[in-house]
């Protein structure tokens, strides 16, 4: 499948996919320094790259709390407002500081079912420069077991290199 994203036709191979979306995310934020639009942009960009990706965005760290995440940008249906870290997925990825890749969510102890239809996800810890925590990125998919090493390496270099 080669979906057309900004007058471009994407590969159908998972790697050259990313690679593509990563070239194409790097060119669309260069010189933009404000967060929300690059969480947005970054939201936007790969939940119309990835016909799998059924939710895509960010659960931005709560400066006033520091250990609970609120919903920030994203695409797809309505997202749970709130996450303690180290509840459900997004939690366990905040409070670990590692990605969390779940063949079947329904499995997951403690997750957190914003939609039902989710069968499989991935979250992706989301660091500053500075080396802190500032958000984590949810994708959901209705496939079972849709991510694998190939998204996490993609999706951590990809938010590494747009958030540092």
């Amino acid at each position: 499948m080669a979906e057309a994203f900004n007058e471009i036709t994407l590969p159908a191979d998972k790697a050259e996919r990313y690679a593509a979306v990563s070239a194409e995310i790097a060119s669309v934020l260069e010189g933009e320094p404000n967060r929300v639009a690059r969480m947005a942009t970054v939201a936007s960009m790969f939940a119309n790259s990835f016909p799998h990706y059924f939710w895509t965005g960010f659960y931005v760290v709560d400066e006033t709390k520091g250990d609970e995440l609120v919903v920030g940008p994203y695409q797809g249906t309505l997202g749970c407002m709130r996450i303690a870290f180290g509840r459900g997925v997004c939690g366990t990825a905040a409070a670990t500081r590692q990605t969390q890749v779940v063949e079947d969510v329904h499995a997951f102890p403690g997750h957190i079912a914003c939609d039902s239809r989710s069968a499989s996800e991935i979250v992706v810890p989301v660091i500053d420069g500075r080396g802190e925590l500032i958000a984590v990125f949810d994708v959901d998919s209705e496939q079972p077991a849709a991510f694998d090493a190939v998204d996490r390496e993609w999706l951590e270099r990809i938010l590494g290199a747009t958030f540092r």
